[in-house]
């Protein structure tokens, strides 16, 4: 009797029993849920995804009755875990050797994470237990069963499975590492060189590769070599993720592969190269790389940035700008000659900041031009030039050949040296906008940076119209963060040294299946913008204190980008600990 109650598939009338018993169902949902008919093509589906396409509701609380809304049920009414499959926490080569896809796919079930003495194992049937002996055998641990949504299950030990077979392949094929850029290599007789980058397993896990960042909202793809292996890591909402491991001689056959897409000299692998690839999401959504090699101690060193086209459309509130940011930061576009810079360290949205400025003011009036290095993302509506030292053409040479073009409005990618830094301001002095980045930690920063690179400052008080330094800051997930006092020690630290009122409340990360469990979904901007007036002007000189302008410069309405910040964590976008991880020490 026993036997028979653990080899119990669940079907749609028990679900629907057992949801109207726990009162989870209405008395009408119900009996709509028992006049439910597989079509054609659905007769494979579990019962959980069928009743999930319902859109049905929990009677108890009001909320959809989603897969996961029904998994986490399920398993509380069977003394079960409910897990929710993280691909970035996923071991893909330890799970995927526990057992073959045959018997993973003959019992719909899927390991899920590994230890010495224990397999963890997806599955969505809570009353079938009959492979779990056959599984304990073979892998001689103790086998833990977690409820997790068919859907899930099925479209991982699908990609899982894939993966590692691709892996397994490449590397058995050429199990040799050959690598001339290996610090360390040695002659190894009778080994294979590393895969062909065309070979379809190569092929197969660039792919994959590709999708899987698209679909964690990763920013960046590292492919890190060492030793032995091939490290691929994501940057997601500003913070790097471990995601997978490659045999070495793969890793170089990816890295081959994406060089060959990007049209890069597959040869050359002891100078740096950059290019670009433009390819689809799963969605279809166009998507544009910036592919960058680094020769490194154990060979070529890969990053690929993902640009979002649709970054270009977003709004300025949408970047985080506040009313008054927005007001400051208009009075210093607006003018028809004059030089605006923003400043911040790489990563930071600089350029998403000056795209979405030069997007609204390309106007069919105005000719605008920049000169990048190299082209982040390619827009329309303004012409761009990029900077190629092969042909010596540098910013500044850049800028002379744009003043030639009748430019209104002149994007330099950055100033990183005097004779960029006296074109642009002789550009600005003549009747155009430029606008341009540098890298300092705040924005009184940048005229004293300017003196260093050798401006005299003459030139910066007639040129100059303002500044604006920012950093991104992640934001908590709406859908589940966490109101909570104010420690009134950390709002002091956050906001010292100046005196501003604590909120009666803030929020906390707590993390659901939104956001991954990270509590943080996307990323804002924090500013302090500061406006060229007749005080700073004052101020600046061949001695320059860089105290006594930001004192001005606050006592004229600057916020440091700590307050800034300050504003963003009382409005309930983002943390105290947040702000203070990426926004210095202001300092009066």
């Amino acid at each position: 009797m026993m036997q028979a109650q653990a080899d119990r598939h669940l079907t749609l009338p028990t679900l629907l029993e057992e949801l109207r018993r726990d009162e989870v169902l209405s008395k009408e949902e119900h009996e709509s849920g028992l006049s439910i008919r597989r079509n054609q093509g659905e007769e494979s589906l579990h019962p959980l995804t069928m009743l999930a396409r319902q859109n049905f509701t929990d009677a108890r609380s009001g909320k959809a009755l989603t897969e996961d809304a029904l998994v986490e049920w399920l398993a509380s009414a069977n003394n079960l875990d409910s897990y929710n499959i993280d691909p970035l926490e996923i071991d893909v080569t330890a799970v995927t050797a526990q057992m073959s896809y045959a018997f993973s796919d003959r019992h719909k079930i899927l390991a899920v994470k590994v230890s010495k003495e224990e397999v963890v194992v997806a599955t969505a049937e809570p009353f079938v237990t009959g492979w779990m002996a056959d599984l304990e055998h073979t892998t001689r641990r103790m086998v833990t069963r977690v409820l997790v949504a068919p859907s899930d299950i099925d479209r991982f030990r699908v990609e899982f499975y894939q993966l590692a077979n691709s892996v397994n392949r490449a590397g058995q094929a050429h199990g040799g590492i050959s690598s001339v850029q290996n610090l360390e290599a040695m002659l190894e007789l009778g080994k294979a060189q590393a895969p062909d980058a065309n070979d379809e397993h190569i092929v197969n896990i660039v792919d994959w590769l590709l999708q899987y960042a698209f679909d964690q909202r990763a920013s960046d793809i590292h492919i890190e070599p060492r030793r032995e292996v091939g490290h691929v890591r994501f940057r997601i909402d500003g913070v790097l993720h471990n995601v997978y491991e490659f045999p070495a001689q793969v890793s170089q056959a990816v890295v081959a592969r994406i060089k060959s897409l990007g049209r890069m000299n597959i040869a050359e692998k002891r100078r740096p190269q950059d290019s670009r690839l433009k390819t689809k999401t799963p969605s279809g959504e166009e998507v544009e790389l910036r592919l960058s090699t680094l020769p490194t101690a154990f060979g070529e060193k890969m990053v690929m940035r993902v640009f979002d086209p649709s970054v270009l459309v977003r709004s300025f509130s949408d970047l985080g700008f506040s009313k008054e940011d927005k007001r400051r930061w208009d009075h210093m576009t607006s003018n028809n000659h004059g030089i605006v810079f923003v400043t911040g360290p790489t990563g930071s949205g600089k350029t998403t900041t000056l795209y979405t400025t030069l997007k609204t003011l390309a106007t069919s009036e105005v000719n605008v031009s920049t000169i990048e290095d190299p082209i982040e993302m390619v827009e329309g509506s303004f012409n761009q030039m990029q900077v190629n030292p092969a042909i010596d053409l540098a910013f500044a040479d850049g800028v002379r050949a744009l003043l030639r073009q009748d430019p209104d409005i002149i994007m330099v990618g950055e100033v990183r040296d005097l004779e960029t830094a006296e074109i642009a301001v002789q550009a600005a002095l003549t009747g155009h906008l430029v606008l341009s980045t540098l890298h300092t930690n705040d924005a009184p920063s940048a005229f004293t940076r300017l003196q260093e690179l050798g401006l005299p400052p003459y030139l910066i008080k007639s040129s100059v119209l303002g500044v604006m330094a920012q950093r991104l800051v992640r934001t908590l997930c709406p859908h589940c963060k966490v109101a909570h006092e104010v420690d009134e020690k950390d709002w002091k630290q956050l906001t010292s040294p100046w005196l501003v009122k604590a909120p009666e409340k803030i929020y906390r990360a707590n993390g659901c299946l939104e956001c991954r469990g990270t509590g943080f979904l996307g990323r804002m901007g924090i500013y302090e913008v500061m406006p060229m007036s007749n005080t700073l002007e004052n101020l600046i000189d061949d001695s320059t204190d860089h105290a006594k302008l930001r004192q001005a410069a606050m006592k004229e309405g600057m916020h440091s980008l700590r307050l800034s910040g300050a504003h963003k964590v009382a409005a309930g976008f983002t943390t105290i600990n947040e702000v203070m991880r990426v926004a210095p020490l202001s300092k009066m």
